[in-house]
């Protein structure tokens, strides 16, 4: 298991909030939660650069086959960019011009990024946040989360994925109504639009997640990763033209030691013991 956080706190300082992003990785999973409780999960430049380096991190990992992004405590997922009077020192221009490449957490515009990213939303999931979501493959939420693209209540817009992705992952007028108005949206909702893959109550909001995760780890390695790429890299391509693009981790895919024990326990009628290569 390994672990990364933003902030790290003396000893001095343990009457403070909690600040920090972390990494746990265990049976092949990653966990990576947003602990900022005190600003409902808010993401400032700190935990921004913390986010992107995890991602950095697991990108270069080939033993994690799936991740799980969350954030701490019950009321939060994450509520976006740290508004608070000490955090905000740009302006909306000044914001504009310095966009992150990967996107909001560093994961909202990410196409390098081969393993499947589950979304477990246990609260608030606004601006950012909703963008992290965007970012997602699977989304997996509390009934009693809340989602929006808010920015345009406070002046400003979700530059980071959130008004293009939206528009193209839900139908026209569903993203429409969320964007021209920074309404939020309850998770029945989103599941209706499509963009929720299922919801559940906040205390089997664990149990439904393991669930996803143990779906995506029946499957082969090398499989679920050309999938994740495939996707990522063609969407600017007719079916037909991806369907001919050589990706390395297709490639990989075909002439895979998965790929022959796939084949041989269905044969034999017994789970396969995935290599992984």
């Amino acid at each position: 298991m390994t672990a990364v956080a933003a902030d790290p706190q003396s000893p001095a300082e343990a009457s403070a909030p909690v600040d920090q992003v972390t990494l746990s990785i265990e049976n092949q999973v990653a966990t990576v939660v947003i602990d900022r409780q005190h600003v409902l999960n808010a993401v400032d430049g700190t935990a921004q650069a913390s986010l992107n380096a995890i991602w950095d991190q697991l990108e270069a990992d080939p033993d994690v086959r799936a991740v799980v992004i969350t954030g701490a405590g019950p009321r939060a997922f994450c509520v976006g960019a740290d508004m608070s009077a000490s955090a905000v020192d740009k302006t909306g221009l000044e914001y504009w011009a310095g966009l992150d490449p990967n996107g909001f957490g560093g994961l909202s515009l990410r196409t390098t990024l081969d393993i499947p990213v589950i979304a477990k939303v246990n609260g608030y999931a606004l601006g950012g946040g909703m963008e992290i979501v965007l970012g997602a493959d699977i989304v997996v939420a509390a009934d009693s989360a809340k989602f929006g693209l808010t920015e345009p209540r406070v002046g400003r817009l979700a530059l980071d994925g959130g008004i293009h992705q939206l528009v193209r992952r839900v139908p026209y007028t569903q993203a429409m109504g969320l964007l021209l108005t920074g309404r939020k949206a309850d998770a029945a909702e989103m599941q209706a639009m499509g963009l929720v893959n299922e919801v559940v109550p906040a205390d089997e909001l664990d149990a439904a997640v393991q669930r996803w995760v143990d779906q995506v780890l029946a499957c082969a390695p090398t499989s679920v990763r050309a999938v994740k790429q495939m996707v990522t890299q063609t969407g600017h391509l007719t079916a037909t033209e991806a369907r001919g693009l050589r990706l390395p981790a297709l490639m990989a895919a075909l002439d895979s030691e998965d790929s022959a024990e796939g084949v041989r326990a269905f044969q034999e009628k017994r789970k396969p013991a995935w290599p992984g290569r």
